[in-house]
């Protein structure tokens, strides 16, 4: 007889808690600090572990490496790994983040060990476009049993583009600690400008990687020539290192994310200048929750974020550098003005409540 009350696994492909930047690595180890639903981690060998789940360790060695090579089976060690872990007498929720490689071999091991009609798996998304091929792509909706994806924007953009979609889809934003990122007083704003050198500007922030998609080198056309009809304002670039000297531009590089905060909380307005479809943008939530008035690319799961310009101005067409120029000049004409943004949504708590209200559904419909 097989227990009712699934037990939780996340196989993660990278070891948890991450030590560098990650968006979904953040979430979850916020998740995983707070009241969460996930008993079991498959993973590399963490620096460190978080002490309310019990881990199973991938091996990574040398021998590892060519036997996984020899077997010509890249998840064999995760596989080996769930194989310590799983019990005839119990059932499971499976938690996968944006691997897809490794729900092939997951599926065959299930079947061939027997254990496939035990164990619910959840697909967890943070892209926004389908990933595959119309009629390629069938086997893998019919493998996974629940879809969670950031957006309902994402969610329609697959129910339209699959002619049949079998799996059960949820829909999860992405949420910032609160306790980090929020706005400051007038007062306390004005010392931090007063620290950057940089009172009575107007302030632009954008940070990122700078990699083509990221668009920073349409933020930099634009900039050159907002900065010669005003000689108020100043951009700040964080997260690459600086390229050819521009007026107005000031380069930070990479910073910590914990000193994040005190940048777009002295800041103004910011670029969210996206050349791709990206799930949500994480960066683009922390600048609300400091208060920032935004200018972000309407592409992927961007525009529900912002919803759909409430929250900020949203570029139609990207990839026109007269689209931001317009859009930065407009904001320095107008940079007083207000919008209503809710606070109470893309915040850690409401992205744990949610994680634990999916899985619960998941463990109510196995235990039926």
């Amino acid at each position: 007889m097989v227990a009712n009350f699934p037990k939780v696994i996340l196989i993660s492909q990278l070891p948890l808690p991450y030590p560098k930047i990650g968006s979904w690595t953040t979430l979850y180890k916020n998740y995983l600090e707070s009241n969460h639903q996930i008993d079991y981690i498959i993973c590399e060998q963490p620096e460190k572990r978080f002490e309310s789940v019990i881990y199973t360790l991938v091996e990574n060695t040398l021998q590892a490496k060519i036997i996984r090579k020899w077997k010509k089976n890249r998840y064999m060690g995760y596989l080996n790994a769930l194989e310590e872990l799983l019990q005839q007498d119990q059932k499971y929720i499976i938690q996968i983040v944006d691997n897809y490689g490794i729900v092939k071999p997951l599926l065959k091991f299930l079947s061939e060990s027997g254990f496939r009609q035990h164990c619910y798996l959840q697909f967890c998304y943070h892209g926004f476009p389908p990933f595959y091929e119309n009629f390629a792509g069938r086997w893998f909706f019919e493998a996974i049993d629940e879809m969670i994806v950031l957006t309902h924007d994402s969610y329609k953009a697959h129910k339209n583009y699959y002619t049949i979609l079998p799996t059960r889809f949820s829909v999860l934003h992405n949420g910032v600690d609160t306790k980090k990122f929020y706005p400051i007083a007038t007062d306390a704003r004005q010392l931090l400008k007063e620290e950057y050198g940089v009172i009575n500007k107007k302030v632009f922030v954008w940070c990122a990687q700078d990699r083509p998609k990221k668009g920073l080198h349409i933020v930099l056309d634009a900039w050159k020539s907002v900065i010669e009809k005003r000689n108020d304002c100043v951009l700040w670039i964080i997260g690459t290192e600086p390229k050819e000297a521009m007026e107005g531009v000031r380069y930070f590089g990479k910073i910590p994310n914990d000193e994040l905060p005190k940048y777009l909380q002295a800041a103004d307005c910011y670029l969210f200048s996206t050349l791709c479809h990206e799930g949500f943008g994480l960066s683009l939530i922390e600048a609300l929750h400091c208060g920032n008035y935004c200018i972000a690319s309407a592409l992927g799961g961007v525009p529900e974020v912002l919803q759909y310009g409430k929250f900020g101005k949203l570029i139609e067409s990207p990839h026109f550098v007269s689209e931001w120029e317009k859009a930065m000049l407009d904001f320095a004409e107008n940079s007083e003005q207000t919008f209503v943004f809710d606070r109470s949504l893309y915040t850690t708590e409401n992205w744990n409540t949610g994680m634990n209200t999916i899985i619960a559904s998941a463990q109510k419909k196995m235990a039926q």
